[in-house]
């Protein structure tokens, strides 16, 4: 029987595996790719692979789980409506853990929609932060072959999709972060950038470093804001899984 099952993909999931492995929580931790699992503390059991609404409901049932904390990115909309409805499908008792916001900086957009359209009225080299599910919304910038650089996670399948899409290689960035002040602003002076994309990432997401680059640069720093939603912090959760798993 698993305790709690954990769905991750932030820092703040993370920390709850921490805590759990040192608590002596039996917890299960199901996250999307390899990377995230490299991530994840010795003490836990780790689920890698994306999985659909079906599979998510038939993991809960199969290992009895107790309760399920949704600690997906922010802007992983589409997961944590699956999750949900896999919760309510096993009936499970469902928690969000949500990451703590800060003040936006510079210019901020409800949408990629909106995004679009602020830098089509420009035209400004851009360094999108935004990853590669932006990928395909990215292309209806006006000369965004010529005017995008884009900072996407070391992956071969990416650097294709990159291709077909029309990008222009030379201009992808293939990192991983966490990335300091100093590096973000290192690949803002390599693009010669004016302008810095990307989503309100948190504390623990790097915005601040982000926000302190463009600054450094010179920058404009364009924030996606995140979906608005309700849920609980690290500590509550952790209070919660304390009272209700340590009965």
């Amino acid at each position: 029987m698993c305790e709690l099952l954990i769905f991750g993909g932030t820092t703040e999931g993370r920390l709850l595996a921490e805590h759990c492995a040192k608590s002596g929580i039996a917890a299960d931790v199901s996250v999307a790719t390899e990377y995230g699992a490299e991530l994840l503390p010795e003490g836990v059991n780790v689920l890698c692979g994306r999985l659909d609404t079906s599979q998510m409901t038939a993991l809960m049932l199969k290992n009895r789980c107790a309760m399920v904390i949704d600690a997906t990115h922010p802007y992983a909309i589409e997961a944590t409506k699956n999750i949900k409805a896999a919760c309510e499908a096993a009936d499970v008792i469902y928690y969000r853990l949500l990451r703590k916001s800060l003040a936006y900086c510079g210019k901020t957009v409800n949408n990629m929609n909106e995004l679009i359209e602020l830098l089509n009225e420009t035209d400004d080299t851009v360094l999108s932060t935004l990853g590669s599910k932006a990928l395909t919304e990215l292309t209806k910038v006006r000369d965004y072959r010529k005017r995008l650089w884009i900072r996407v996670l070391p992956s071969d399948k990416i650097f294709e999709q990159c291709r077909e899409l029309g990008f222009d290689t030379e201009k992808v960035i293939q990192e991983k972060g966490p990335f300091t002040a100093a590096q973000n602003a290192a690949h803002l002076k390599k693009s010669r950038a004016r302008i810095l994309v990307t989503k309100e990432s948190g504390e623990t997401g790097g915005y601040s470093e982000k926000a302190e680059a463009a600054r450094i640069c010179g920058a404009e720093m364009i924030t996606l804001a995140r979906p608005a939603e309700s849920g609980h912090s690290l500590e509550e959760i952790i209070n919660i899984i304390e009272k209700e798993l340590k009965k």
